[in-house]
């Protein structure tokens, strides 16, 4: 397979990935998932943050074993009664916005399946995030580790641990959320999805930060 370096980037997969996300992949033809790292704990890869009634809630997947271990060997921990909290989660925080009821089961089948790696788990709900965005990007995976691959890396490079401000690919473009009078940004991608339907694409489109648009 040919790829094209310029219109290629390559990243983690993320869990239910924040909108900055997926702003960092605009305008991306290809988009390569590291298949060949470690798992590392405290990062996106097993959390997301939806909006509830009074609070940002951090949804967390939780898995056998650990940091230091390959991420694609990293199996999910079906004893803990985590699907019935996030699907239960993600219904009291999106269940009356406009979309919800187009979205909602194509998820749910996801975690009703149970994929036993989180690494499966990521790649089904990452290629339904772009789907429902209308992303034409195409995913692949990487077939090893390369340090430097001449790509987009963005490895390593969204993390929860430092405000998305710092790192200037996102910026903040207001949608109405279902919850509270000040807007929360950069949430996991479902909460625009939720909200805004087909408009959702066009949001991050405009959320991509531009040279233009950082601070000099």
């Amino acid at each position: 397979m040919k790829i094209d370096k310029g219109s290629t980037v390559i990243t983690d997969l993320l869990y239910l990935p924040p909108i900055e996300y997926f702003a960092a992949i605009e305008g991306k033809e290809t988009l390569m998932i590291e298949g060949h790292d470690n798992y590392q704990k405290q990062t996106y890869r097993n959390r997301a943050s939806i909006r509830l009634a009074n609070k940002v809630e951090h949804l967390s997947v939780p898995v056998k074993g650990g940091k230091g271990r390959p991420f694609r060997e990293i199996e999910i921990d079906y004893e803990q009664k985590w699907v019935n909290i996030h699907l239960r989660g993600i219904k009291s925080a999106y269940g009356k916005a406009a979309f919800f009821e187009y979205f909602f089961p194509y998820y749910e089948s996801v975690f009703e399946r149970r994929p036993t790696r989180l690494f499966d788990l990521n790649l089904e709900l990452l290629t339904l995030c772009l789907k429902f965005l209308q992303h034409p990007v195409r995913i692949v995976v990487s077939t090893e580790y390369q340090p430097n691959v001449g790509f987009q890396d963005l490895r390593g490079v969204i993390q929860p641990k430092e405000s998305y401000e710092v790192r200037g690919i996102y910026r903040p473009v207001p949608y109405m959320q279902l919850f509270g009078l000040d807007f929360v940004p950069n949430l996991s991608v479902i909460d625009l999805l939720f909200c805004e339907g087909p408009q959702a694409g066009r949001i991050i489109s405009q959320s991509k930060k531009t040279i233009e648009q950082s601070p000099e």
